[in-house]
């Protein structure tokens, strides 16, 4: 006596389950960037470019307006530079953040919770890490256009101070691309809209104390610890490093910094969209 038999179609679809399904990677990242990439062309353009102006906004008002009443400031090393040429750099790192973080958080809630987009996407051949660079992918790019930006405003502005500050554009890629990695990473675990504030919770904060408007020495040893371990403060700390001419060794630490910040953000995005969908 023998069992129900199967049809060809429904043993095809059997054999092809476990490839599609146990793939993390289907090499076709650039798909899911392209559809963000034409999605994002047809929003309100006075909402691409909010997170362009605003660090414009800062250094017109606090580094020439402000600057005017504070004069030189001195950094750790000795060296005498004016308050804008201080603070442009960190708004640079801060521009390369709110770029990628605006597309790795709530661009991602959105499309995970609501259009339930990547439910469609990992339906398909793509897997859960083609999904996760793809969407980080285009965070990164957002990240680089407003960093483009501001980098030209700073150099009509005569606040790059010394040729090292070309290599300022790669930063900037290294920051998007570690802020992008670990907000798409924290999204991922988001339900609500209220849960959803802790981010600006998170980056208020940050943005306000690492060194972005005052130099790491004026805070007490013990902040300055706490101070040392936010991501931001690397990044600013970097690219002040470039625009500046203060290159050390020591900067290599935060390139380490940020690699680890990507490959982590990278692996719980990977590991979640999994889990998510496909388990």
């Amino acid at each position: 006596m023998t069992g129900p038999q199967l049809s060809p179609s429904t043993v095809a679809a059997s054999a092809a389950a476990p490839d599609r399904f146990g793939s993390l990677y289907a090499g076709n990242a650039r798909s899911v960037m392209a559809r963000g990439w034409r999605a994002t062309r047809s929003t309100n353009l006075l909402v691409v470019l909010s997170g362009f102006v605003e660090p414009i906004f800062y250094l017109l008002s606090m580094g020439l307006g402000l600057g005017a009443l504070i004069g030189q400031v001195q950094t750790a090393d000795g060296t005498q530079m004016s308050y804008a040429a201080f603070i442009a750099p960190a708004l640079l790192a801060v521009a390369a953040m709110n770029g990628a973080i605006y597309d790795s958080t709530w661009n991602v809630f959105f499309k995970m919770q609501f259009a339930k987009l990547y439910e469609g996407m990992l339906s398909t051949s793509l897997g859960p890490l083609d999904v996760a660079l793809g969407e980080i992918s285009l965070a990164l790019l957002r990240g680089l256009l407003y960093a483009t930006g501001f980098l030209l405003v700073m150099q009509v502005l005569g606040l790059n101070l010394s040729w090292w500050a070309l290599l300022a554009l790669p930063a900037v890629v290294l920051i998007a691309f570690g802020f992008a990695s670990i907000g798409m990473a924290v999204t991922s675990y988001m339900k609500t809209f209220q849960q959803m504030d802790w981010i600006n919770f998170v980056l208020l904060p940050m943005f306000l104390f690492s060194a972005t408007f005052y130099p790491l020495s004026v805070y007490p040893q013990g902040v300055q610890y706490v101070i040392q371990a936010l991501p931001l403060w690397h990044g600013v700390d970097l690219v002040r490093g470039l625009t500046t001419g203060q290159i050390e060794p020591g900067m290599l630490w935060h390139v380490l910094y940020y690699a680890v910040m990507i490959v982590i953000g990278l692996v719980f995005t990977t590991r979640r969209l999994k889990a998510l969908f496909l388990n």
